[in-house]
């Protein structure tokens, strides 16, 4: 099933997609889904983040195939966190900060957490994920090999777009993820690469810090990240789910901050 979270007519909403439609939903998707009889089509709304998060957890150097290219798999998940505040949707824009010179993509299969997690083993986790999405780490490349973390870099609001919704029902251990830039595939890779399993990276993450229901975990990108510039677009697909569509803006042209771009969605 896929479920998202939709403007329409300037008030938020959750919803249920089947066959180019969406079907309102009442409350929210932790607690029971409760469809109404209110339909839009997709062409009618706006596609909103697919959760409002407390936070998104970003997993580093988690594909076999690094180790081929000069990198080292650590022996656990690599951790890092990107704020809130970065949160964009589909089709929303990606703005190229001022103080950057290289500002790349991360195509990344996402977790969204369904219900609060504590010290859960990895057989459990599937009890407590929602579904999946597509993300893109996007990354002030020049900021991170300069300051050697990740903290600004990563940071940026409008650098982490998630979308264009949330598949409750994909099995996340072998699907294709690919990266397209303005229409050119730059990263092919499948989940089945991957160094630790979302079932073990859920259950890792919550010894370090309980997860709440929209939380979303990013679970590390393929070769092939590579830069963008203003006015190129980039599209994350992964098979089983869709795809996340966002456009480059230069920072006069992109919205000052996440709480004024959407406000209304937090009701949800």
């Amino acid at each position: 099933m896929k479920i998202c979270r939709y403007k329409y007519e300037g008030e938020a909403y959750s919803g249920i997609i089947e066959d180019e439609m969406v079907i309102e939903v009442q409350g929210n998707f932790y607690d029971e889904i409760l469809p109404n009889d209110q339909t839009y089509s997709l062409a009618e709304i706006d596609l909103l983040p697919p959760s409002n998060p407390t936070k998104i957890i970003a997993i580093g150097i988690n594909y076999k195939v690094h180790a081929r290219h000069g990198y080292t798999i650590p022996d656990v998940p690599l951790i890092f966190l990107k704020p809130p505040s970065a949160v964009i949707g589909h089709n929303n824009n990606i703005v190229f900060p001022a103080s950057s010179r290289q500002v790349d993509f991360e195509g990344e299969l996402g977790v969204v957490i369904g219900s609060k997690a504590k010290n859960i083993s990895a057989d459990e986790a599937d009890d407590y994920i929602l579904g999946y999405t597509c993300a893109n780490d996007v990354t002030a490349r020049d900021i991170q090999d300069k300051e050697g973390h990740f903290g600004r870099a990563k940071g940026f609001n409008t650098f982490a777009p998630v979308g264009p919704w949330i598949e409750t029902e994909l099995d996340p251990a072998n699907v294709l993820l690919e990266t397209y830039l303005n229409g050119q595939r730059k990263q092919s890779s499948n989940t089945s690469d991957m160094a630790f399993a979302v079932p073990d990276i859920v259950a890792f993450v919550s010894e370090i810090m309980t997860l709440f229901p929209g939380d979303i975990i990013i679970t590390g990108t393929p070769d092939g990240m590579g830069p963008m510039s203003v006015g190129d677009t980039v599209e994350v697909k992964i098979e089983g789910i869709g795809t996340l569509r966002n456009t480059v803006v230069g920072s006069d042209d992109g919205l000052e901050s996440r709480q004024e771009q959407d406000e209304a969605e937090h009701d949800i």
